[in-house]
């Protein structure tokens, strides 16, 4: 029997390839820039799910846009597809290595330590004139299948491969969480002992889970780097890594859908709350992340899991 996620996600891939050609250009690059984040939210919902909290994803985040940036300035690499999957790589290998150290840390010591790693980075960014430092990089037109658009064509382009990457990326976590590792997300969370009874190493499963989580928020942020043109440090500031904590909480960790819709939902309030309330757009978020925590604790995506309850 098909899978209905799987399925829903197919059916959310059509509407939003085909609705590309009737937006305006500034939903188009909206939808594209909270598409490219809900990647790095997918991660953290993952982590999660295992009772773990990351304040570092902007560690990988950053690290993918740079990785994109400098292959682009310093090897002329401008192939869309193949500097995402180098900035995944890149941010996989970093998240392999801090993971070593990540993996054997829980509660309040994992989400430190991850903040930290984050900050080291930025530090870096900053300090190193060679990376542009508190300038960052403008990051050159990417082609892609060989040619190189521009003007609305680049700003579709951009799209409807970030919609593309949400896709396979919400596919393959839905897979993984339906595995065997990923069935052990829960228990881990309540009872790493037993776990580890069953012959389980969870320091292995949970090296696993940051290494996914990092590559995720490596390919958002080499897809948000192609849709602004432009990387600078802030990608790996600590204020990054809460926007994304503000996701997770808001969208909730029920589904693969959760992340996409709470990240959209989160740009267009935050958006239109700037344009309109630029002195107190902050104000708004913080009063409706405190809404969603005291009358929807599971998130957002907990709204449709007691619909279908009732039904």
């Amino acid at each position: 029997m098909p899978d209905r996620t799987l399925l829903l996600l197919c059916a959310i891939f059509a509407a939003a390839v085909a609705v590309s050609f009737v937006m305006p250009s500034w939903a188009v690059f909206l939808t594209t820039i909270a598409v490219a984040k809900a990647l790095v939210v997918l991660g953290l919902m993952i982590l999660w799910r295992t009772g773990l909290v990351s304040f570092g994803q902007a560690l990988y985040f950053g690290a993918g846009g740079y990785a994109a940036g400098l292959a682009g300035r310093w090897l002329g690499l401008t192939d869309a597809i193949a500097l995402c999957l180098l900035g995944a790589i890149a941010a996989a290998l970093i998240a392999w290595v801090v993971g070593l150290l990540l993996a054997r840390y829980r509660e309040i010591f994992f989400a430190m330590l991850s903040l930290a790693f984050s900050m080291i980075l930025y530090g870096v960014l900053v300090k190193s004139e060679a990376l542009g430092s508190t300038d960052g990089i403008n990051i050159a037109s990417a082609t892609f299948l060989g040619y190189a658009p521009s003007g609305p064509a680049q700003v579709v382009s951009v799209y409807l491969l970030t919609v593309l990457a949400g896709l396979i990326a919400a596919s393959v976590v839905h897979v993984f969480l339906q595995s065997t590792i990923g069935q052990l997300t829960a228990p881990i969370r309540d009872n790493e002992i037993r776990v580890e009874y069953l012959g389980v190493s969870a320091r292995a499963v949970v090296h696993l889970e940051v290494v996914i989580a990092g590559a995720l928020a490596g390919a958002g942020g080499v897809l948000t780097a192609l849709a602004v043109g432009h990387i600078d440090p802030e990608m790996a500031y600590w204020t990054t890594s809460g926007g994304f904590v503000f996701v997770t909480i808001l969208a909730g960790t029920g589904s693969v859908i959760a992340p996409f819709l709470g990240s959209l939902l989160f740009e267009m309030v935050r958006s239109f709350a700037m344009a309109y309330a630029p002195e107190t757009w902050q104000l708004m978020l913080g009063a409706a992340l405190l809404v969603t925590i005291l009358f929807f604790p599971g998130g957002l995506w907990s709204l449709f899991e007691r619909r279908r309850a009732r039904a």
